[in-house]
């Protein structure tokens, strides 16, 4: 078993070798919640378009299906009922707001869920923890050196 960068688990590293995997480890952390936002903005921008939808097929419902569905309708109805032509129109322009208004409410229903998500700023949110929990970290007290040994250079990389 080993340890995420590639040394035995309970060996000693040294402190370049602990900066680096922190520094990795905090890349990776940044990385990941960057592509949970982008998750979740994506998932509220897709619940936008099907409210978008929604209201746009609600009117294109009510406005371009009332002159033909009123007149099938109406005439529908006369013909089941003998009833005076002009209140079979009118029950049959109630049909259509019927309908627009159910798939209006469907717009609805997706456009507050769409307000409602948090997703963003939850992820701000743990962004801003991580960034305070590590500003108030505190380094390991350090045994001192002796006078006459100084410490080694630590090789960077260059990525």
């Amino acid at each position: 078993m080993s340890a995420p960068d590639g040394s035995p688990v309970g060996a000693e590293r040294s402190l370049g070798q602990l900066v680096a995997s922190a520094t990795t480890e905090m890349s990776a952390l940044v990385h990941d919640e960057i592509a949970l936002a982008k998750a979740q903005l994506k998932q509220d921008v897709k619940r936008g378009a099907v409210s978008g939808g929604s209201f746009t097929v609600a009117g294109a419902v009510l406005l371009f299906s009332l002159p033909m569905l009123n007149f099938a309708l109406a005439y529908g109805i006369r013909t089941w009922s003998h009833w005076n032509l002009a209140i079979c129109f009118v029950l049959s322009f109630a049909a259509n707001v019927l309908v627009a208004g159910l798939l209006a409410l469907i717009g609805v229903v997706f456009a507050k869920k769409a307000k409602q998500s948090k997703g963003p700023q939850k992820v701000a949110a743990s962004m801003k923890e991580t960034a305070g929990v590590l500003q108030n970290a505190k380094p390991h007290p350090r045994p001192e050196l002796p006078q006459d040994r100084t410490p080694e250079a630590v090789a960077r990389s260059t990525s």
